[in-house]
């Protein structure tokens, strides 16, 4: 690809896909946005639009790992973008590469802030007398990025260790919770009601409402990109890394689509869960009482852990590889990597403190979560899709081991126009009536994001960001290769 080699390949197959399994997280995704679900659509909303929305995703994971496989390295789509790009190729890859890099920013704020949230619900249930707070949120989410960013600056051995784990912690994880909702409870619903539909998000379009439900399994299929961006550090990147999307996209879907169903049967009063201020812990509580629910929820809160860390990781490799082609400020800081342990760790702390600036407004408004998201969301999926329309714009596409043969092209075109409907739907307004508390702020993180690297790209970024940059022949960079 034009690189000297700085990272330790250490990444196996199982890494790989450990990472991008960790980063979708199904328990974590669910829990936090099965509430908004039960709203928008409720039941068969999130039961069926799981499954149609999981098959979509399907159609954009095996897009991205057709270029995953003809261009493994930690830039992943920024760097893709400008391989693929016909013309202007230094503003495709500058648009792409902060798209990607601020929806990552987002993901790891978004996901620590949840978590610091579930652990603000287990303190109450555990001590009553504790006092849930914004400010206390926003401190115990630094903590849990100040953690995350430790973790992350050692060993490439240790975070594979860590991702290992986490596999197991979901899958177990989800059996447990799974079996509990199953087994416990002394009533369920009846098996038509999958088909119970529910709008109380405020419009009284049924249709609208619903479509809003869809975003529930969009936002939980975020950060499959984790396995292009660890490339560099797999073994057999060409094919252990688009097998690494693929397989955590298809095993999320599949275990995802068990665990929706075990919530939705095990709901006791709808109305009341529905309105909690977390609808999936109200369940645990009727279902199960307080003490399974506190240990389930435990659970929960480690899943999330483990996805924040696993978001830092791959945020981590995309702030590197940016760098090192001069495409940030203090570009020589970010993309150094440390003698020691063999990690960019000045890129590790950089990605901490911008998911920390993301999470300080939160210490005034809880609205600050929705932003976050709405960051996080509509910067990935935009970044996903820019490479594959440009790989749909090519007459010739020159893939590697891994590809789609002839249904590349139109596996991407349903790609692209998923991504376009979307996008389009989380940018929407999302309740009514419209407040500062129910605002969608996408459209604005979005408007900020795409104006700030306009402005940037015009002022000075165009006369020295051509993109990708290659250090030479194979054999001369063979030479630089440090490890």
């Amino acid at each position: 690809m034009g690189y000297p080699r700085k990272l330790t390949r250490r990444f196996r197959a199982f890494d790989n896909f450990a990472i991008s399994f960790t980063i979708i997280n199904i328990i974590s995704g669910i829990f936090s946005s099965f509430g908004f679900g039960m709203n928008a659509g409720g039941p068969r909303i999130l039961v069926f639009g799981w499954i149609a929305v999981s098959i979509l995703v399907l159609f954009i994971g095996a897009s991205m790992a057709e270029i995953t496989s003809a261009y493994p390295t930690s830039g992943a789509l920024y760097f893709s973008a400008g391989k693929l790009a016909k013309r202007h190729r230094g503003a495709w890859s500058w648009y792409t590469g902060w798209l990607n890099f601020v929806g990552q920013v987002g993901g790891t704020a978004a996901t620590g802030y949840a978590a610091a949230t579930f652990i603000q619900a287990f303190l109450a249930m555990q001590w009553p007398s504790y006092e849930v707070s914004e400010q206390r949120t926003v401190l115990i989410t630094a903590a849990i990025l100040l953690v995350q960013a430790l973790a992350n600056t050692y060993t490439v051995h240790l975070v594979a260790i860590l991702n290992r784990i986490s596999v197991w912690w979901l899958l177990i994880g989800m059996v447990v919770i799974v079996t509990a909702l199953t087994v416990l409870p002394e009533h369920h619903q009846p098996a038509s009601f999958v088909t119970h539909f529910a709008n109380n998000t405020g419009f009284t379009n049924g249709l609208y409402g619903a479509l809003l439900g869809l975003l529930v399994t969009s936002w939980t299929f975020t950060g499959f990109d984790g396995s292009f961006h660890m490339s560099e550090e797999t073994v057999g990147a060409t094919v252990n890394a688009p097998k690494g999307i693929m397989r955590a996209i298809g095993y999320s879907a599949v275990t995802g689509l068990i665990l929706m169903l075990a919530l939705v049967y095990a709901i006791t009063d709808y109305r009341t869960e529905a309105s909690a201020d977390a609808p999936p812990v109200q369940i645990l509580i009727d279902a199960l009482g307080t003490g399974t629910a506190k240990f389930l929820l435990l659970i929960v809160i480690g899943a999330m852990l483990f996805c924040g860390l696993a978001n830092m990781t791959s945020n981590t490799r995309q702030i590197f590889a940016f760098s090192r082609d001069g495409a940030m400020p203090g570009s020589r800081w970010w993309h150094s990597v440390s003698a020691r342990t063999r990690t960019p760790v000045k890129a590790v702390w950089l990605a901490a403190a911008c998911s920390l600036v993301l999470v300080i407004p939160g210490w005034w408004s809880h609205t600050a979560f929705t932003a976050i998201v709405s960051v996080n969301v509509v910067g990935l999926f935009l970044a996903y899709g820019v490479p594959i329309f440009l790989r749909l714009r090519l007459d010739t596409f020159e893939p590697g081991p891994w590809n789609l043969g002839r249904w590349g092209r139109p596996v991407a075109a349903v790609a692209v126009v998923w991504i376009v409907l979307s996008n389009v739907l989380f940018m929407l307004p999302q309740a009514s009536p419209i407040t500062p508390g129910s605002f969608n702020y996408a459209p604005i993180a979005l408007a900020v994001v795409l104006i700030i690297a306009t402005v940037w790209w015009f002022a000075t970024a165009r006369h020295r960001f051509q993109g990708p940059v290659s250090y030479g022949r194979p054999d001369e960079v063979a030479a630089m290769d440090l490890i």
